[in-house]
């Protein structure tokens, strides 16, 4: 780097952080893209804009953890059920475009004149998709949970599962590759294996009660440390077995899918993702070597032309044969048209064995990394050009409220209570509690409840509180639920609140601070029973029912004055209402007495 000084390089920190924060917003409120934004802003800091850094590689490497943790995170989202159901795009779909990409830019490379091996390397690389520019497109145009994404994320899946037998075909491929014995390439095969089958067996045994400790121990750095070392842990676990650092993080996040602890995970993790993926980006900027595109710039503008070209092309083919129709095929064509991360190091392999030179590695890297530059520009073209549909209504029937979503924050004894009356209408509810063992119990008795702290913004985004029609505060401290509808209702100002409260006053406070209903944790149940009372008493139904209506109302009017006039007015109400109470208990006490005088 170029700024040097004793101490920690705050220069290259503050340059790194200087062009995300000015760039990004720039290119986004230009309808470019975060992406791009990223890419031009690396671009202007690096060896060929102002040249603050040298050494674009070293950054590349370190950044390649904002894939990981991305990862990670699309895992927690996939349940092994759901990863199941999407086997055949995986191994069907998946299979079938890498392999017809590979032939069609093996063909490509042949044609501009590379010796046949080095022809199938460079296509090769070429067919793998940058999974964090995909990813981070599927995530800025709300794709990851619709089907047309689905069907994306499992193509990069089967890529990303690739990268190893063509890392190990390279190898093969090398001069003197083919003397390599069976048995090196089973215990390759073996390690693996083991790798994977370790990884599974933590996941299932360990990680869950790991998470469980941690959380009684209440330490939220704790926390945060624990789930990036479950992430960064996951992939050395795959590294050291030759396998890809993405893939475990992916795997690990599958495993936790189901845990209790996932929507805290998953708001731990992420801030670290978006910075590293932002750096990855901005490290793909830099690495764009503008010596070697304008010494070969006939060889990387055709190459990059001719391998998108006809990359693009094979996907629209397989898609439409997998029965999507021309708007999604061409969509998906031109989301995974250029190449990836994963050619970086499939061309370094192939470099460090002898299969190409060093000149023919840059411009294949050149060739890569312009692709990466020139997608959020295909991107933007293509809704240019062809605007989303607008949904067709025909044959669609009313939403039912039945299945409407609930954020339900706290889940003890008043929480439960609240859950079930929604389980009984077949709401579809989503739980977190801080209280681990509140969480277990209420999964041992099939509640879906999570572990997750309501007063944190990022779980309650991940919680779903974003998509709920309705969030039920039940917490039962004064100040956590005052700062859980403070922060909902800043942050998700349309969607109606209910709290519980703890007395008159903390309800007042609810109110004022946008809850939209409020209930007395006791007030309820202390009617009920003196109804119960009244009739246990010999007073009829239709007696205790208008004393207890006469007391809701009164408190009603209570309540609203207090709000209007504070706390003193509704004191003053309260003795007025009791004054009542006293005169009217004393005369049914004297009727007698002056009925047995013969007074009429």
């Amino acid at each position: 780097m170029a700024a040097e000084a004793h101490g920690p390089d705050l220069v290259s920190v503050v340059a790194l952080l200087g062009a995300a924060v000015v760039a990004v917003p720039l290119f986004k409120r230009l309808g470019l893209g975060s992406v791009l934004g990223y890419l031009v802003a690396g671009l202007v800091i690096g060896p060929y804009g102002f040249a603050l850094f040298n050494d674009a590689q070293s950054i590349l490497h370190v950044a390649e953890l904002g894939v990981v943790m991305f990862l990670f995170i699309i895992g927690l989202e996939m349940e092994p059920s759901r990863l199941w159901g999407m086997r055949r795009q995986i191994f069907g779909l998946g299979v079938a475009q890498v392999a017809v990409c590979i032939l069609l830019l093996s063909g490509v490379g042949l044609a501009m004149g590379f010796p046949p091996t080095v022809a199938f390397v460079a296509g090769t690389g070429f067919v793998l998709t940058s999974t964090a520019i995909v990813m981070q497109m599927l995530e800025e145009r709300r794709m990851v949970g619709i089907r047309a994404g689905q069907r994306i994320i499992a193509v990069l899946l089967l890529e990303d599962l690739a990268i190893v037998p063509l890392l190990a075909l390279v190898a093969f491929l090398a001069p003197g590759g083919v003397e390599m014995t069976a048995g090196a390439r089973w215990q390759a095969v073996g390690i693996g294996l083991a790798s994977i089958a370790a990884l599974v067996a933590a996941g299932l045994w360990l990680l869950n009660p790991m998470f469980r400790l941690l959380a009684e121990a209440r330490a939220r750095e704790v926390m945060t440390a624990a789930a990036l070392l479950v992430v960064l842990g996951s992939a050395l676990a795959m590294q050291l077995g030759g396998l890809s650092m993405a893939m475990g993080a992916f795997l690990a996040g599958v495993l936790l899918s189901e845990s209790a602890f996932k929507h805290q995970l998953e708001a731990d993790v992420e801030p670290f993702r978006g910075i590293l993926l932002g750096l990855f980006f901005l490290a793909v900027g830099m690495a764009l070597d503008l010596a070697v595109i304008a010494a070969n710039w006939s060889v990387v503008a055709v190459g990059v032309v001719a391998y998108m070209m006809f990359k693009a092309l094979a996907i629209y083919g397989i898609a439409r044969l997998g029965h999507a129709d021309h708007r999604e095929a061409l969509e998906r064509a031109v989301l995974m048209a250029q190449g990836g991360e994963f050619a970086f190091v499939l061309y370094a392999a192939a470099a460090a064995v002898g299969i190409i030179d060093a000149p023919t590695n840059a411009v294949l890297t050149a060739a890569v990394i312009v692709s990466m530059v020139l997608t959020p520009v295909m991107i933007m073209l293509h809704d240019r050009l062809m605007p989303p549909e607008m949904p067709s209504l025909d044959g669609v029937e009313a939403p039912d409220h039945n299945s409407a979503s609930v954020l339900i924050i706290g889940f003890g004894r008043f929480g439960q209570m609240v859950g079930s009356s929604m389980l009984t209408r077949n709401c579809s509810i989503s739980v977190i509690d801080t209280d681990p063992e509140m969480v277990r119990e209420a999964n041992a008795y099939g509640f879906r409840v999570h572990y997750g702290d309501g007063t944190r913004l990022d779980i309650l985004h991940a919680a779903g509180a974003g998509r709920a029609r309705l969030i039920i505060c039940c917490v039962d401290d004064r100040e956590t639920a005052l700062r859980i509808v403070h922060l909902v209702k800043d942050e998700f100002g349309g969607i109606p609140v209910l709290a519980r409260a703890f007395d008159r006053e903390h309800a007042i406070r609810l109110v004022e601070a946008g809850a939209d209903h409020q209930v007395r944790e006791t007030f309820e149940s202390a009617l009920a029973m003196g109804r119960e009372a009244l009739i246990r008493l010999g007073n009829a139904d239709e007696e205790a029912d208008e004393v207890i209506a006469t007391l809701r109302r009164r408190d009603t009017e209570r309540f609203a004055m207090e709000m209007s006039q504070g706390m003193e007015a509704g004191r003053r109400l309260l003795l007025s209402h009791r004054a009542d109470w006293l005169a009217a208990h004393e005369g049914m006490e004297s009727e007698p007495q002056q009925g047995g005088a013969g007074t009429p």
